[in-house]
């Protein structure tokens, strides 16, 4: 009965643990929801069709890492940084992808009027955002 316990236990850790995508100033890349682990996007990776292999390699990456390897997640300064969850937000409160990804550029132009390379890094961020809707990936 003890080792039904375990085997109930390992099932509900692995379960409950999800990928998600990652994207701020200072990392972009897969990351665990339990666990430090991450398997952060190569510099110079543009091309979709070799996004789409790097994710489909961090997601088998990421069903074979185990979490007891890696340090509990602590939760980053960097994440306020993130353009994702502010998209993600949007979507979560009932818009469409597409119309949370305008509202977020608009709001990040006005925020960010006079900053050229965060407008750039914020529209990047919201067309691989769609780009992984698209996919299925989030």
């Amino acid at each position: 009965m003890d080792n039904h316990t375990d085997d109930h236990r390992k099932l509900e850790q692995n379960t409950a643990r999800q990928i998600i995508w990652t994207s701020t100033h200072g990392f972009q890349g897969w990351t665990c929801s339990q666990c430090d682990w991450n398997y952060p996007i190569p510099t110079f990776l543009n091309d979709p069709d070799a996004r789409t292999a790097y994710d489909r390699l961090a997601a088998a990456k990421f069903r074979d890492h185990k979490c007891a390897e890696h340090s509990s997640r602590q939760g980053s300064p960097d994440d306020a940084d993130s353009f994702t969850p502010r998209i993600r937000k949007l979507v979560t409160q009932g818009f469409k992808p597409k119309d949370a990804v305008e509202l977020f550029l608009q709001e990040v132009a006005l925020e960010y009027r006079n900053q050229p390379k965060v407008l750039a890094q914020a529209k990047s961020d919201a067309e691989d955002f769609l780009r992984r809707v698209r996919a299925g990936l989030i």
